[in-house]
Order: C-alpha cells, then structure tokens, then sequence
C-alpha cells in the first residue's frame, strides 16, 4: 500500500469518526429538544480542530506501524487523487447550495453552518471511498 493510500484511509476513518461524534455530541446536547436551539458552536470547532489533529496523528501511528517505502507521490497517486477530488466536489457544492437556500428562507444559523459541514464530510468521505476504490482496480486512462 502506497504512503498516499494510507493517508487516504486515514482521512476517510477521522473525517467519518468525527463527524459521527460530533452528530452524537449535537443530539446528546438536544435531549428531545429542538435541535436548532442547541449550542453548536463549541462542538463544531472542537470536531474541526480535533479532525486535524486526529490526521496528523493517525498518519504518524500508520507509518509507524507500517513504514512506507517511498514517501513521494507518482504519477498515479496523482491521477487518483484528482479522480476522486473531480467527483467528491459535488458534495462541497451541494452543500453550499443547500446552505445558500437556506439561508435565502431565513432558516436558523445551525442548519447552514451544519449544511456546510455535512457537504464538505460527504465531499471527504465519498472522495476517500472513490480514491480507494480507484487505488484497488484502478481508472480509466481516458479520465
């Protein structure tokens, strides 16, 4: 597995894992109550802040665990992540679009904020999995 497969996988396995503790943080906090009267902000930082730090620290442990041969990225580490960035860049979109309409309907700052975040975790996620997937059986070269 290459050094840019495994940062893959690492990036995949945080920005699901904090996000679904960051959805469990948000509805633990709601208890019944109206999830848009909760106090997100807070949440919503850490999980950012915890995201970049659980990466770092998630591709350190790998590389200890498992040293790559090579650190440097070819031609296709490249194409694959180009790949996947093309698809899972329609998440990031739709979610500003969600955002945006939103917004326009004068809806509560939690549901934008959260919009936002949601696209750019689908855009991460959804890019992780077409990454791997292209890493395992490969793209077409006409891409």
């Amino acid at each position: 597995m290459s050094y840019e497969e495994k940062g893959v996988w690492v990036y995949l396995v945080v920005s699901a894992g904090v996000y679904i503790a960051y959805v469990a943080v948000i509805i633990g906090q709601a208890a019944g109550g109206p999830l848009a009267d909760v106090a997100y902000v807070v949440p919503f930082l850490v999980s950012l802040g915890v995201s970049i730090v659980a990466a770092i620290i998630g591709r350190i442990v790998v590389e200890i665990a498992k040293p790559s041969d090579d650190y440097s990225s070819d031609a296709r580490d490249r194409q694959i992540n180009r790949f996947g960035e093309a698809r899972a860049s329609w998440f990031v979109i739709g979610g500003s679009l969600l955002a945006l309409a939103l917004t326009m309907l004068e809806q509560p700052y939690f549901w934008i904020a959260n919009a936002i975040y949601l696209g750019f975790v689908l855009s991460a996620v959804v890019g992780s999995i077409i990454k791997l997937v292209a890493y395992r059986r490969g793209i077409d070269p006409s891409w």
